[in-house]
């Protein structure tokens, strides 16, 4: 994988981020415990991924 292929999906993931927090703040405001739990979740997977793709670009 080269630099550009890491630095386009990160940019997708940030944008899958982005419209998360933006679900989940409906999910939120309508109240809907369960599935803001796994939004959640989701976050921090998503945080993990980018942590891993950061650190695969600075090795680079």
């Amino acid at each position: 994988m080269n630099a550009s292929e890491i630095q386009a999906q990160i940019a997708e993931l940030k944008m899958d981020y982005i419209r998360l927090q933006g679900d989940m703040e409906k999910l939120e405001s309508t109240g809907h415990p369960a599935m803001l739990e796994k939004a959640e979740q989701r976050l921090a997977d998503m945080e993990v991924q980018l942590a891993e793709l950061n650190n695969k670009l600075a090795a680079l």
